[in-house]
């Protein structure tokens, strides 16, 4: 009887439970809600010279002007051009370059003073120097160093297409200066050092072309008088000393008392400077007689041209600045793009 009344008990319990489960509202489904189909976005195709202006060494750029170089959109599409077929570079041995130069520009209603890139291209079968000159209107005396000193280089430009190809398998045509000085590590280094870079130009010597300085007769001078040193130039051929010297008393750049030191400065600076032109011409002249008639004529078929950014919506017009001069070692380009 007991165990009937069990079972009984069970099975209203059951019938219950199946009762209020009925009962209980079902919970609706959630329906997740479509996303709006976004409109496909495009980018536009990297050229596959599109980096190079960027991959190129800007010498002799202030490390703290670096940043504002890459602040506008600058284009070098007449660069690209050049290499590709009937452009001024196509098919050649190509060395490339990069500098900055300071100009006023006008863009977009406001004057501005910016540091404009540029890159030199030169044309030519082998390496046009693996040398740099550091020089500025402090340093007393340029110095004429191996780029290796100052972590520069050329290296191969890869083209974007190429860069899935083994580096040592390609050919390549283009040659870029390249420096691998970190800036993050500039802190480490003493100010001399850090300045220096910012005093590099790119060296050239033209065998078959006396140099500027060989015919110079002027000499920089930076006498250290006091309370102020002299800065001034000195032509042996064109200036006469004891007039010369008289005239710095005279507009108080000099003192009477330091005269005859003076004096004595600029003639041992005037012997120094007949010295190394005596000696640069010497040199010369027994380069020429080493040289082969195939690098003679290497050197004589040499090509620099310099490429602006060309004028866009997004970057300063620099038309109007355009200038030929590259550096006093480089002297004028061939052709200006």
């Amino acid at each position: 009887m007991r165990r009937a009344s069990k079972r009984k008990a069970t099975k209203k319990g059951e019938a219950k439970s199946s009762e209020e489960h009925q009962r209980a509202p079902s919970r609706a489904k959630r329906v997740k809600a479509s996303k709006p189909k976004s409109e496909p976005e495009f980018f536009p195709d990297q050229r596959n010279l599109e980096d190079l202006w960027k991959a190129v060494f800007p010498v002799g750029t202030e490390w703290d002007q670096l940043d504002s170089v890459y602040e506008y959109k600058w284009e070098f599409s007449n660069l690209e051009k050049a290499f590709e077929e009937g452009g001024e570079l196509y098919g050649k041995k190509v060395y490339l370059f990069g500098c900055t130069e300071p100009q006023l520009v006008f863009f977009k209603g406001e004057a501005k003073v910016i540091c404009i890139p540029v890159v030199v291209a030169v044309v030519s079968p082998f390496p046009p120097s693996d040398k740099i000159g550091i020089n500025s209107v402090q340093r007393e005396a340029e110095e004429i160093v191996p780029m290796k000193q100052m972590k520069m280089d050329w290296v191969p430009y890869i083209p974007l297409e190429d860069r899935d190809s083994r580096v040592d398998k390609l050919k390549s045509q283009i040659f870029m200066l390249s420096c691998t000085q970190r800036r993050a590590a500039l802190k480490h280094l003493k100010i001399d050092r850090v300045k220096k870079y910012e005093y590099c130009l790119p060296y050239f010597y033209q065998p078959l072309k006396e140099d500027e300085l060989e015919q110079s007769t002027i000499v920089q001078i930076i006498f250290p008088a006091e309370p102020k040193p002299v800065f001034c130039e000195f032509d042996w051929e064109l200036d006469e000393l004891e007039e010369f010297t008289n005239d710095l008393i005279k507009e108080e750049e000099l003192s009477g008392d330091q005269k005859e030191a003076f004096k004595d400065y600029v003639k041992e600076k005037v012997r120094e400077a007949k010295k190394a032109n005596r000696e640069a011409r010497e040199a010369r002249k027994k380069v020429l007689e080493e040289m082969s008639e195939e690098t003679k004529a290497a050197f004589g078929s040499m090509k620099f041209y310099k490429f602006y950014p060309v004028k866009t919506p997004d970057s300063p017009d620099i038309s109007n600045v355009k200038a030929p001069f590259i550096n006093r070692y480089y002297g004028k380009a061939h052709m200006v793009l």
